[in-house]
């Protein structure tokens, strides 16, 4: 290590909560006359921005609409490269720290203690992370691959036993390692910041080693700035989805038209219970909702499991895991795809919609982090989401390609409605109805989970890293993100699924080379921390 950088790292080091409180408080106008605390460039422009893009889309949807889909064309044709390197990138960097004896360190210091136990602690992970998402594509995703529903991955022939097994390896390729991988470097390097050197958390503390004071500056807004933007519209594509889903649900449930106005009306109710839960903070809120929504899945996936194919659902796991394993790589190669309207349309849109999360998953996370080692961190962030995306996956989406392949049912005929799918399915097991409300019921509390957890982290980043915000402030960020899901799908009418797949895509962008120096500037800090502990001097 170079003078230069033992001189940066040290300065890291001696940075402390009392330094930083002092500096930047002294610099910041926070505290406005309404008693809100604000960190003023980040939080008016963020909001001026989101507002505009609003007000634009529902007074001109068709020209939005055509906005919105030439830039994600643009990207795609452009930089559908970009957003594969980097997500292997991530993945690989993840692995390599958490192997090394960087992973001794804990977040907090040597004698920080947990907050949350370790099932509230996963429950939340995935009640903020993918739950909305899990529930939308659980059938319909296997399914689209397996019947040829915007292509094949890799060209594969459609309907045939090697469909089945690269329709189950694909899908847990996307829900896998690499979406978490992308959250946990966030969700790391903000957390050892925060907990380990006394910095804000706030996506610009992940920065210090590279920037100095000047992340206090504007290079510090302009990337909580993007972080906020992305993290807007990664949420409003989940939320849009989870109201798209929830209409269709009562629409078949019920007879309600699952007309635009529906799910306008839908969004418009939960945002609201939403708010009830942001006023109820993190224990009477998000955690409570977090532990509900797992009682609810975990009920779901036992009754499919048990009601469906059980017996090729169990033998599916092996082929999950197996298809997996087999097929990661060519899925992960770039150069000369024949299947590019596949790629472009599933793989690309996912790395740019986990990106948009991970501010926002990265946050929470680190938030309910503390207390673990890096090593313990990865662990969980990594591993377990793939053990539940393969059973997860591999239980909705077998037990509809079952009903494919043996003629039950609507879904033989194919997917006319990404939304209908898990209903269609529900179906043809015993008890659709009960079955088919627990699902709308999982959905809504999902809904409501990750608006509020989306708050709590906007909230967050735009005043300063305060955790201790006023409790309106999170009311306008939920507010907010509802308009804008609500402005996605009247931008997008009747394809609105491709609407708010243009936006993630668009915000994905810019947010993905934030991730990857993100990346250089956590391993410049983790080796300081690391150093330090060697010689006994680590920060507690």
């Amino acid at each position: 290590m170079s003078g230069t950088e033992t001189a940066a790292t040290e300065m890291i080091a001696d940075v402390i909560d009392t330094d930083y409180a002092t500096d930047y408080e002294a610099g910041q106008d926070n505290v406005n006359p309404f008693g809100l605390e604000m960190h003023n460039p980040v939080f008016f422009i963020s909001a001026a921005l989101i507002i505009a893009f609003v007000l634009l889309t529902l007074t001109f949807p068709d020209v939005a609409n055509t906005g919105l889909e030439a830039t994600k064309a643009w990207t795609l044709d452009h930089f559908d490269w970009f957003f594969v390197l980097s997500s292997n990138f991530v993945l690989l960097f993840c692995i390599a720290i958490a192997a090394s004896p960087l992973g001794k360190i804990r977040l907090g210091g040597t004698d920080a203690k947990t907050e949350f136990g370790t099932a509230s602690w996963i429950a939340m992970l995935f009640s903020a992370g993918i739950g909305i998402g899990m529930v939308f594509y659980g059938s319909a995703e296997p399914m689209a691959y397996y019947t040829d529903w915007g292509g094949t991955p890799l060209n594969v022939e459609p309907r045939t036993p090697e469909a089945m097994r690269m329709a189950l390896g694909a899908t847990v390729f996307h829900w896998g390692l690499t979406p978490w991988a992308i959250y946990a470097v966030i969700g790391l390097a903000l957390a050892f910041f925060a907990f380990n050197k006394g910095l804000p958390l706030t996506i610009r503390s992940a920065f210090y080693p590279l920037l100095g004071e000047r992340i206090w500056g504007w290079p510090g807004h302009f990337i909580d700035i993007l972080a906020v933007i992305a993290t807007m519209f990664g949420l409003a594509t989940s939320l849009g989805f989870g109201a798209q889903q929830a209409a269709t649900g009562l629409s078949f449930l019920f007879g309600i038209e699952a007309t635009m106005a529906s799910q306008l009306l839908l969004i418009a109710v939960i945002t609201g219970l939403a708010i009830v839960s942001v006023v109820r903070g993190m224990d009477g809120g998000i955690k409570l909702l977090s532990n509900i929504n797992m009682v609810l899945a975990a009920a779901l996936l036992a009754f499919v499991f048990i009601a469906g194919p059980t017996m090729a659902i169990f033998s599916g796991f092996g082929t999950a895991i197996a298809s997996y394993a087999e097929y990661a790589i060519p899925l992960s190669d770039w150069t000369g795809r024949e299947d590019k309207a596949w790629y472009h349309g599933w793989t690309i849109f996912y790395w740019a919609w986990w990106v948009s999360w991970s501010p926002f998953v990265g946050m929470f996370i680190a938030r309910i982090s503390k207390g673990r080692t890096i090593r313990q961190f990865l662990a969980v962030v990594l591993i377990v989401p793939v053990i539940v995306a393969i059973i997860w996956f591999t239980t909705f989406g077998v037990t509809a390609i079952e009903q494919v392949k043996a003629g039950i049912g609507q879904l033989p005929a194919g997917i006319t409605e990404a939304p209908l799918v898990l209903f269609q399915m529900l179906e043809n097991l015993p008890m659709p109805y009960i079955a088919s409300s627990l699902a709308i019921v999982l959905l809504i509390v999902f809904f409501v989970t990750s608006s509020d957890s989306g708050s709590l982290v906007i909230d967050a980043i735009t005043a300063g890293g305060r955790t201790d915000a006023p409790v309106s402030q999170r009311i306008f960020w939920a507010i907010l993100q509802g308009m804008v899901a609500a402005a996605l799908l009247v931008g997008g009418g009747a394809g609105a699924l491709g609407a708010m797949q243009a936006g993630t895509i668009a915000s994905g962008l810019p947010f993905t080379l934030v991730l990857l120096v993100c990346c250089y500037s956590l391993f410049k800090g983790l080796m300081s921390e690391y150093t330090a502990m060697k010689s006994g001097h680590a920060a507690d």
